[in-house]
């Protein structure tokens, strides 16, 4: 069924990679979806850091940075798209029409994500968005190819949880979105049943 009533749009939901999924970018992954729409999808991955931290990112972009509690937060694989740039996503800010930011993406009923220097510069001054997720990367699918993803059994999607991604150490991420649908790993087979 391509009917376009029957479409879905996983915008502020969770894709959570199936136990069987040996990708090495996207295996064991949770994907928080930003947009989606007829056009395609684009999401970060929340579970997967590099051995960057926060500090030394800002050491490169040659800002200082006066929030001791993001100084040792790991910056994360967003996904395999433009791992050069950056992303912060972040708890909304400013009014419901107009970020405070130069170039922000706000998430229909979630967070926003801001690729723009003055998140960063509002940061490195103290201020800034008081729950951030820095991520080099992002990880997108073209039109129809998420849907057709989801149909071969490759991901699991659920309505997201901002505290998954701000709260939960990283090592449970993966366990904790599983649990939003009430399952473990274990419990799901590698294989689709149909009958």
């Amino acid at each position: 069924m391509s009917d376009d009533s029957a479409r879905i749009n996983l915008t502020n939901h969770f894709l959570i990679a199936m136990p069987s999924m040996q990708d090495e970018v996207f295996g064991r992954s949770v994907v928080y979806m930003c947009e989606h729409s007829e056009r395609g999808a684009l999401g970060l991955v929340i579970n997967k850091p590099s051995d960057i931290r926060v500090r030394h990112l800002f050491d490169k972009v040659e800002l200082p940075l006066a929030r001791p509690d993001l100084a040792e937060q790991p910056v994360f694989q967003g996904g395999p798209v433009q791992t050069e740039r950056g992303f912060v996503l972040h708890d909304p800010v400013g009014t419901a029409e107009e970020s405070i930011y130069a170039s922000t993406l706000t998430i229909p009923g979630g967070l926003e994500m801001t690729t723009s220097r003055d998140v960063l510069e509002a940061m490195s001054s103290g201020a800034g968005p008081r729950r951030v997720f820095v991520s080099l990367g992002y990880a997108s699918w073209g039109q129809g190819q998420l849907e057709s993803e989801i149909t071969e059994n490759s991901w699991l999607t659920v309505e997201a949880k901002p505290e998954l991604i701000f709260d939960v150490p990283v090592e449970r991420r993966y366990d904790e979105a599983l649990g939003l649908l009430g399952l473990q790993a274990w419990m799901i087979s590698p294989e689709a049943g149909h009958s």
